[in-house]
């Protein structure tokens, strides 16, 4: 089961935007506030880490640990069974970015 555009969206088939007919990135750059690293005291806004879990997340800004130790701002517009795709804020700008969901520890938007 993948994420599916509504008719009129951004992302919708037809509507211009970025790769792949996805919508470009947000216009601005991400909160300059990171979140508190998972399981520090009094955070608890990370949500699991499924195709359910993000669907919230879509079109919002969103922060992301991988379990590789890196981190990030990630603005997500494509979820997917097993992976998600949006921008990545990347040398002061978005950049299109996609990965695997086994790939992240937490996110947060």
């Amino acid at each position: 089961m993948s994420y599916q555009f509504p008719p009129g969206s951004p992302g919708y088939p037809g509507s211009s935007g970025a790769p792949g007919g996805f919508p470009p990135p947000p216009p601005g750059p991400p909160p300059g506030r990171t979140p508190s690293a998972p399981g520090a005291r009094g955070y608890g806004g990370t949500r699991r880490i499924d195709a359910g879990g993000f669907y919230p997340c879509l079109y919002r800004y969103t922060y992301v640990w991988l379990r590789n130790g890196r981190s990030f701002w990630f603005y997500p517009v494509y979820v997917s069974r097993n992976s998600v795709a949006g921008y990545r804020w990347r040398r002061n700008r978005w950049e299109y970015y996609g990965t695997d969901l086994n790939r992240i520890s937490y996110f947060t938007c």
